[in-house]
């Protein structure tokens, strides 16, 4: 099982059980965390966005029942990440790359569905959450967490506390338009961090290059093997990963940035992609660290477990 320490912040919580779910465009996840601070109880279902809003609530509904049996149905709280953040001005989901969700009273459509007090986050906020207080980045202060994966989203924590802005807009770094002759964005934007180097951006690029589809860890796969395309391919993705990020630490100045989400497993991010970043930055040299997580694809749901209520 995995150990989770005495939480820190703004987020202690009373001894009950924390139940959290991850709501993504592919899956969705729950995790179980009991009093003593273990993982207990965690399942995952296909979220299946292309039935519709009332299909992905009960794909919720199903994970959230399971995990409650785990329990016996014991008093916990509930918190859950998505992509995209509730608006303050209309209560309406926006800016989720699950696009049938956006404009939906998500809040409330869930608390009639599971009949339970729901606190929900941004899914990058969640993961830096948990990695600063439990994961790669417990040991600093300002921490930038980033999900590379579908998307690219980040999160912001501070001194153990998540920093989600006035506007609910902190960390979503991957909708700044780095060419407004880019590609288009889901957002209606064109040339977001997001179409460059996420996974799905880097799959773009190798497909206008080759008129083939390969998977991003394919990509890179074909590159070691030294196929000219797919160097080629990811040497742009390399160039505007380091514009990226420069950009990112020339602004905020991080302690740590760590890395979620499919790319993550990259090993030559860690190497190539900080060269990337040393070229572009505006200093002398790059003292930022940048890691790879510690709890895995696990950070995620576990951060919505400790921001629920």
């Amino acid at each position: 099982m995995i150990q989770i320490t005495q939480l820190q912040g703004n987020f202690i919580k009373s001894p009950a059980h924390k139940i959290g779910i991850d709501l993504g465009g592919t899956k969705i996840e729950v995790v179980v965390i009991d009093p003593d601070h273990q993982i207990t109880f965690r399942e995952r279902v296909q979220t299946q966005a292309d039935l519709g809003v009332q299909h992905i609530l009960n794909q919720i509904t199903i994970i959230y029942e399971q995990a409650l049996a785990s329990i016996k149905g014991k008093t916990h709280t509930l918190g859950i990440g998505t992509p995209g953040s509730i608006s303050l001005k209309t209560g309406l989901l926006k800016n989720s790359n699950t696009v049938c969700l956006n404009g939906q009273a998500l809040k409330i459509l869930l608390e009639s569905q599971l009949h339970h007090q729901v606190h929900i986050e941004n899914d990058a906020n969640c993961f830096t959450m948990a990695e600063a207080t439990h994961g790669a980045a417990q040991n600093h202060n300002l921490v930038f967490g980033v999900i590379m994966g579908t998307g690219c989203g980040g999160g912001l924590v501070i001194n153990k506390n998540m920093w989600v802005g006035p506007q609910r807009l902190a960390g979503e770094w991957g909708h700044m338009s780095i060419d407004p002759n880019g590609p288009l964005c889901f957002c209606g934007k064109r040339g977001c961090v997001e179409t460059y180097i996420s996974g799905s951006g880097l799959e773009r690029i190798y497909q206008e290059k080759s008129s083939l589809h390969e998977n991003a860890e394919a990509i890179f796969k074909l590159a070691k093997s030294k196929n000219a395309l797919a160097i080629d391919v990811i040497n742009i993705f390399y160039d505007r990963f380091g514009r990226c990020f420069a950009n990112l630490i020339n602004i905020l100045d991080p302690d740590i940035i760590v890395l979620g989400g499919g790319l993550s497993n990259e090993d030559s991010i860690y190497s190539v992609g900080v060269e990337s970043i040393t070229k572009y930055i505006f200093n002398d040299q790059l003292s930022t660290p940048l890691v790879k997580n510690q709890l895995g694809d696990s950070a995620g749901v576990i951060g919505a477990a400790l921001i629920g209520i």
